[in-house]
């Protein structure tokens, strides 16, 4: 059996470590991004959970040991902005901000869809905030979501994107209603709308072609 990279060990062990985090927190009626934002103290939340893990996953925990020595490590990390501030997240390529009680399997049902936003590097710290803030707020749709500063391979450009999902592509008037939403935010140019039909089919824009579904 071939041995496991450990880095790459690290970063899925990282990756649902930041899930069990959010969840975690969020039954306690928390959000990390408030926590750091509001420089809370949540040390002790985050040990906690960080021991649910570990009895779970424990060769995943120890990898995340492994790479980053111990919790106050993560805790500092997380403190200055890791998995809240896209341009300071360098363990994940993305951050997810479900609306409350949304299910996180939601985003990936086939009738979902997403409006989609491309932004500079420098610009999407503050886009993002607005389009979190308006997804707990449960003024846009079910879940939403940024690319981060983790070098990502399959990235076409050096821009960041962010999807803003609805729960159903056939239902125009939530979806336009979204739409009016983001503009209120100030996403004013035209942006396109893809189904996660034709995602989950591996179709993707290139010079002649357009896979968007709508366009406002």
């Amino acid at each position: 059996m071939t041995e496991a990279d450990p880095e790459a060990l690290a970063d899925v062990a990282y990756g649902i470590f930041e899930h069990s985090l959010t969840r975690g927190l969020q039954t306690q009626g928390k959000y990390l991004y408030a926590l750091v934002e509001g420089g809370n103290d949540f040390k002790a939340e985050l040990s906690e959970i960080f021991d649910m893990f570990a009895r779970e996953y424990p060769q995943l925990a120890e990898a995340m040991l492994k790479r980053f020595s111990d919790i106050d490590t993560i805790y500092t990390m997380l403190c200055n902005g890791e998995g809240v501030i896209p341009s300071q997240t360098t363990q994940t390529y993305w951050i997810v901000q479900d609306a409350p009680d949304s299910a996180p399997e939601a985003i990936e049902d086939e009738n979902a869809g997403k409006w989609l936003i491309f932004q500079e590097p420098g610009l999407i710290d503050s886009a993002w905030k607005k389009v979190r803030d308006a997804t707990v707020a449960h003024d846009l749709g079910i879940s939403a979501k940024v690319s981060t500063s983790k070098p990502n391979p399959e990235s076409r450009d050096n821009r960041k994107v962010i999807y803003i999902y609805t729960k159903d592509w056939a239902d125009e008037a939530d979806v336009m209603r979204v739409r009016e939403k983001l503009r209120i935010l100030g996403f004013s140019e035209r942006i396109g709308y893809k189904r996660n039909i034709e995602t989950f089919a591996g179709q993707y824009a290139r010079k002649g072609k357009r896979v968007t579904y709508y366009s406002a």
